[in-house]
C-alpha cells in the first residue's frame, strides 16, 4: 500500500501527498496509465486510465468508496487540464460530471485526508471552467459564458481576474446590475488595476448612479493619485451635473495635465463662470477660443459674460461693446441660434443703436417663424 503511495506521487508530480490505495490490477493499471502518459506525453494514455477508473466503480459500494471514486477524480481532473482540444471526445457536460463527483467526494467525511488530491482538482476544473467562458464568448453567448466563469469562480474564489470575466460577460448581455457587482468585488481588494475602475465607474453611470460612479472614482484616485484618466473622469461627472463648487478644486490639476486641450479649457471656463469668478472664466474662454477656432460654445458664452459683467455696472460701455463683438461672432458661426439673437437684441437695446435692434430683431423673427 505504501509502495503505491509513493508511486503515484512521483508519476504525477502532481501532489504533496498521495492516495493510499490498496492492491489490485484495475488500480495498477491507473497508476500505470497516468506514469506512460507522464513519460510518454500521449494523452492516449489518458483515456485508457479513465477506462480503468470508471472500471473500478460497479457495485453499489464502490459507488461509496472514497479510495476508488478519488482516483477516477484525478483522472478526471487530469484529461480537463490536458486534454484542453477534448481529442479524447468527452461529451459536453464532462467538466460538470466531473465537478459533481468532486462534490460528493469533498463532502465524504474523511475527505480531508485527500487534501492535496482535491486542490489540484479545483484547479483543473476552474481551468476548465474559464476555457468554457472563453469559448462561449468568443461565440458570443454571454449568457453561457457568466455560467461558465461562475462556476469557475466557485473553485477558483481568489482569482481576481475570474471576477473580471464574469463582468464583461454579464456587461455584455446588459446585466449591468450584476456586472457592477462583479466589479465591486474586484475594487474591493487591493488591486490598482486602473480598466476596473473605470469600467466599474462607466457602468454605475449607465445605471444613472453617479453617486457610486463618484466612489468609485474617489478610491481609485487615492490608490492612484497621478493617473489623469481617473481625474478627467470624475470631473466630467461634477460638470455633467453641474456641481461647479465640487468641480473647482480638480480645475488646476485638471488644466495643467492638458494644457493644450480646448474642451478641457471650455470646462474650466464654464466652472468659474458659474461660480462668479469672472476673470479666471474670460482667461479661460479665450484660451478654449485659441486652441479651437471652430467651436460656438466657447465663443457665446464669453458674449454672454461681458454682458452679464456690463449688468453690473452703469454704463460699462467696455463690456457691452465685448459682448456685442462675441456675440455676433457667434452669430456668424450659428444665424439662427435664438439665444444668440436674443442677447444681441438685449445688447443694443441697451447701447441704443436703433439700426442694429431693428436688424437683429427681423432676425430673429425670421428665425423664430
Amino acid at each position: 500500500m505504501q509502495h503505491n503511495r509513493k508511486l503515484i506521487l512521483l508519476v504525477l508530480g502532481l501532489f504533496t501527498t498521495s492516495l493510499a490505495f490498496g492492491q489490485s490490477e484495475a488500480l495498477k493499471a491507473v497508476v500505470n496509465n497516468l506514469a506512460f502518459y507522464k513519460q510518454k506525453n500521449d494523452i492516449a494514455y489518458l483515456a485508457r486510465a479513465k477506462k480503468s477508473a470508471d472500471s473500478l466503480i460497479v457495485t453499489k459500494s464502490d459507488s461509496s468508496d472514497l479510495t476508488k471514486n478519488m482516483y477516477r477524480l484525478i483522472v478526471y481532473s487530469s484529461i480537463l487540464n490536458t486534454d484542453t482540444l477534448n481529442k479524447l471526445g468527452q461529451p459536453e457536460n464532462f467538466a460538470d460530471v466531473s465537478a459533481a463527483l468532486y462534490e460528493k467526494l469533498s463532502a465524504k467525511q474523511k475527505a480531508f485526508n485527500f487534501q492535496a488530491e482535491l486542490d489540484y482538482a479545483k484547479r483543473c476544473l476552474a481551468n476548465a471552467y474559464i476555457r468554457k467562458g472563453f469559448a462561449a464568448a468568443t461565440a458570443n453567448d454571454f449568457v453561457k459564458a457568466a455560467d461558465a466563469f461562475g462556476k469557475a469562480r466557485l473553485y477558483a474564489p481568489t482569482f481576481k481576474p475570474v471576477s473580471a470575466y464574469m463582468a464583461f460577460a454579464n456587461n455584455k448581455q446588459g446585466n449591468l446590475q450584476e456586472a457592477a457587482k462583479n466589479f465591486s468585488n474586484l475594487i474591493n481588494t487591493d488591486s490598482t488595476k486602473i480598466e476596473y475602475f473605470q469600467t466599474a465607474s462607466s457602468i454605475y453611470k449607465s445605471m444613472g448612479d453617479t453617486a457610486k460612479a463618484l466612489q468609485v472614482l474617489k478610491r481609485a484616485r487615492k490608490i492612484l493619485p497621478a493617473d489623469k484618466q481617473l481625474l478627467q473622469d470624475e470631473a466630467n461627472i461634477y460638470n455633467n451635473k453641474r456641481d461647479y463648487k465640487s468641480l473647482e478644486p480638480l480645475l488646476g490639476q485638471l488644466i495643467d495635465n492638458n494644457p493644450n486641450n480646448a474642451d478641457i479649457a471650455f470646462i474650466a471656463a464654464n466652472c468659474y463662470d458659474n461660480l462668479n469668478q469672472h476673470d479666471k472664466a474670460e482667461s479661460l474662454y479665450l484660451r478654449a477660443i485659441e486652441l479651437n477656432g471652430s467651436a460656438y460654445e466657447p465663443v457665446f458664452n464669453l458674449g454672454l459674460l461681458y454682458l452679464k459683467s456690463s449688468a453690473q455696472k452703469d454704463n460699462d460701455e467696455k463690456n457691452i461693446t465685448n459682448a456685442i463683438l462675441w456675440l455676433e461672432k457667434a452669430n456668424e458661426m450659428s444665424p439662427r441660434d435664438k439665444n444668440c439673437l436674443a442677447l444681441l437684441q438685449l445688447a443694443y437695446k441697451k447701447t441704443g443703436n436703433q439700426s442694429q435692434l431693428d436688424r437683429v430683431t427681423n432676425k430673429l423673427l425670421q428665425v423664430t417663424n
